[in-house]
C-alpha cells in the first residue's frame, strides 16, 4: 500500500514539474528565464546512464519550437585533456570547469529564428542587426551525487586555444555581397561586445555565453526584425 502511494507521489509530481515548466515557457520575456527554462528541461531529460562524451538531443515543448539543444556530460579532466567539439562549438584541449565538480554537463543552444529576436527585446542591438540565430554555450553540475532540484551553473574557460563557434552552417549570407559581420557577445549585465571574426562565419571566446553574427544595419526598425537570411 504504501509502495502505491510512493509510485502515485513520483507520478504527480512528475507531471506538476512538467506542466509548470510549460507554463513558465510560456511567458518568457527575458533571455535570461530562456536560458532557465531550457535548463529545467535538460535536466528533466537527464539521465544517469548517459554515456560519457555522447551527444543527447534536448526534447522541448511544442511552445520552444524553433530551439534546437544538445547536451553532453564529460568528466572535467578529461575535457581538460582532450578537449570537445559540441554541435557549433569547439573547445580546445585545455579547457577547465570552474568550479571543478567530477563530472560536468555542456549545454549547447541555437535558439533558431523566432527565439534569437527575443535578444532585439533584451540588448541594445540599434544599428546592427543579426544574420544567424543566438548560439549558447553553457555549463552545468552533473557529478554522482548530482541534485537535480537545483543545477547550479559553471564557468567555462578556454585554455590555450579560444572556444570556436562555428555558425558557417546556420547563416545564409552571401560571401560574394562583400559584407563581412562582426561577431557579437550578449553579456549578462545587457552588454552587447562585437569583435571581428576569427575566420569567416567562425568567432572565438574565452568562456561560455550567447553568440551571434551581426552587420551593420542603420536604417532597420531592430526590434521588428528576426535575423535575416537571404
Amino acid at each position: 500500500m504504501g509502495s502505491f502511494h510512493t509510485v502515485t507521489l513520483i507520478v504527480f509530481l512528475s507531471l506538476a514539474s512538467s506542466t509548470g515548466l510549460q507554463i513558465e515557457a510560456q511567458g518568457i520575456k527575458s533571455a535570461r528565464l530562456l536560458d532557465l527554462v531550457i535548463r529545467d528541461y535538460t535536466f528533466q531529460s537527464y539521465d544517469r546512464f548517459f554515456g560519457t562524451g555522447k551527444l543527447h538531443a534536448v526534447s522541448l515543448p511544442a511552445n520552444l519550437s524553433g530551439i534546437k539543444v544538445d547536451t553532453v556530460r564529460f568528466r572535467c579532466g578529461s575535457l581538460r585533456r582532450y578537449g570537445a567539439k559540441v554541435s557549433e562549438f569547439h573547445l580546445g584541449t585545455g579547457v577547465t570547469v570552474n568550479p571543478c565538480v567530477e563530472r560536468v554537463l555542456i549545454v549547447a543552444q541555437n535558439l533558431g529564428s523566432n527565439w534569437s529576436s527575443i535578444y532585439y527585446d533584451n540588448y541594445e542591438l540599434s544599428g546592427y542587426q543579426l544574420i544567424s540565430p543566438v548560439l549558447g554555450l553553457l555549463a552545468y553540475n552533473a557529478g554522482d551525487n548530482i541534485n537535480f532540484s537545483s543545477p547550479f551553473e559553471l564557468g567555462i574557460q578556454a585554455g590555450k586555444d579560444p572556444i570556436k563557434i562555428d555558425f558557417r552552417n546556420t547563416t545564409k549570407l552571401n560571401a560574394t555581397t562583400g559584407i563581412i559581420p562582426l561577431c557579437a557577445r550578449f553579456e549578462r549585465d545587457g552588454k552587447v561586445t562585437l569583435a571581428n571574426q576569427a575566420s569567416p562565419n567562425v568567432c572565438v571566446s574565452t568562456r561560455q555565453g550567447h553568440f551571434g553574427l551581426v552587420i551593420e544595419s542603420p536604417l532597420m526598425p531592430m526590434k521588428k526584425q528576426q535575423y535575416l537570411l537571404r
